[in-house]
């Protein structure tokens, strides 16, 4: 089968990855954003700039948008200048952002009128920023004839693509649930050092110990760099992580999921976005806690591992570690990590030690009310297990569901410690309340 002609819609950090890729691959790649300098270098690479979404899309086999929000998506689409009135009956439309699938939907029947295939296709990383590497999945939902049309395409940017639905939305909410996994883990975490840092607890030897241990995820090993060099990470920005939580709070609501967790962990991320600028990167979620205790979370002379830290020239190892799924991730993160010598004070280590059983077991009830979003929306178990597998929300919990043994003791234990009268500690007060009522 010959390549896909393809127009790209949305020049951002991911996807000039995709469109690098492309290119290289031999694929004929036309693109389109608003802001034209942001398409600089992936034209420098070979991309063919045209100046509306309609143009970009005339004679392309799929159409690829991967924008920020909701009605940015609907505006390229459906706008004056919108890429539907440039497609070809046939063509494909494919979605990466994370938006409203209502928005979708209606998007799809719009397109559908004139002969178009849709699919919404959200992307998760499978390593922080795996896109960069081709190290992502796609959930994907929609026209079956598109997805068959596209897998290829789809191979060439990605690691796995999973077919979720005939049904737009279905996908949506995959994308959402294993969000939820990560933007818990996110505001647990920064909590859990600041306890430690007012406890003199070494913050590298705490992040050896966190690795090491059951409460070890994706955030604990590859997002704590940003805190620690003060970077907050520069590959998202903090206005998509406060519209995935609102997102997921409202499907919450429209499938009657309780998720109480969940809640609390879009209140705060909330609170951010109202307190700081929007285009400020996605983990200053964790500057809250900095400023609620006149604390930062620094380490001296610390650089994270990336080109998303405070050392922008970074450039990831080309060496990668594999893990029995078949996941991949670059040096110098581990399969495994060794635990580091004890504390020799025996409060602080029991400090430590409870921590990252209270943080595995948060991580266990918010992959409950993530699972739960997904039954209520018709999903399968083995779906629901495949797609958080391949997921940045993954964590030791998920991947170890059939041994791991939940401790609910590890609420009383925590609440024995009185961490709340050394530091302001806002969201695991709040679910030491909601775990005690």
């Amino acid at each position: 089968m010959s390549k896909q002609k393809i127009a790209y819609i949305g020049t951002g950090a991911m996807g000039k990855q995709h469109i690098y890729k492309l290119l290289k691959d031999g694929y004929e790649v036309q693109v389109y954003d608003k802001y034209p300098e942001a398409a600089t270098t992936v034209i420098e690479k070979g991309a063919v700039w045209k100046d509306s979404p309609k143009e970009a899309a005339q004679g392309a086999d799929l159409v690829i948008t991967n924008l920020p929000l909701p009605h940015h998506v609907l505006e390229n689409m459906l706008g004056e200048t919108g890429a539907v009135e440039g497609m070809r009956p046939g063509a494909t439309w494919m979605d990466f952002s994370t938006t409203d699938y209502h928005n979708t939907q209606h998007i799809a029947q719009e397109a559908a009128k004139k002969g178009l295939l849709s699919l919404e296709s959200p992307v998760s990383n499978l390593s922080h920023m795996g896109v960069d590497f081709c190290n992502a999945s796609f959930y994907v939902s929609g026209d079956r004839e598109g997805y068959d049309l596209s897998k290829e395409t789809l191979d060439a940017i990605g690691k796995i693509s999973f077919f979720v639905s005939n049904t737009i939305g279905e996908a949506q909410t995959v994308k959402l649930l294993t969000n939820l996994l990560f933007y818990a883990q996110m505001l647990t975490l920064g909590e859990a050092l600041m306890i430690c840092k007012i406890n003199n607890i070494n913050m590298l030897w705490m992040w050896d110990y966190i690795r090491s241990s059951k409460g070890n995820s994706v955030v604990t090993e590859q997002v704590t760099p940003f805190i620690f060099d003060g970077s907050y990470d520069y590959s998202c920005s903090l206005e998509i992580t406060v519209k995935d939580t609102d997102l997921t709070v409202k499907l919450a609501d429209e499938l009657n999921v309780p998720l109480p967790l969940g809640r609390i962990v879009e209140e705060r991320y909330r609170e951010a976005g109202q307190k700081y600028d929007a285009h400020d990167n996605h983990v200053k979620v964790t500057k809250l806690i900095e400023e609620d205790n006149n604390l930062d979370l620094r380490v001296p002379d610390f650089t994270a591992p990336s080109p998303y830290g405070l050392d922008r020239s970074y450039i990831h190892s080309e060496e990668r570690v594999t893990d029995s799924f078949g996941r991949i991730k670059p040096l110098p993160y581990q399969l495994e990590y060794t635990a580091p010598e004890p504390l020799k004070d025996e409060k602080l280590m029991d400090i430590a030690q409870s921590l990252t059983d209270f943080m595995a077991y948060i991580n266990y009830l918010v992959l409950g009310e993530a699972n739960q979003l997904g039954k209520n929306m018709g999903l399968t178990d083995q779906l629901l297990v495949d797609v958080i597998r391949w997921s940045v929300g993954t964590c030791w919990v998920s991947d170890n569901i059939d041994t791991y043994q939940p401790n609910p003791e590890i609420v009383e234990k925590i609440k024995s410690f009185n961490f709340g009268s050394q530091a302001k500690l806002p969201v695991i007060t709040k679910f030491l309340a909601h775990l005690s009522a």
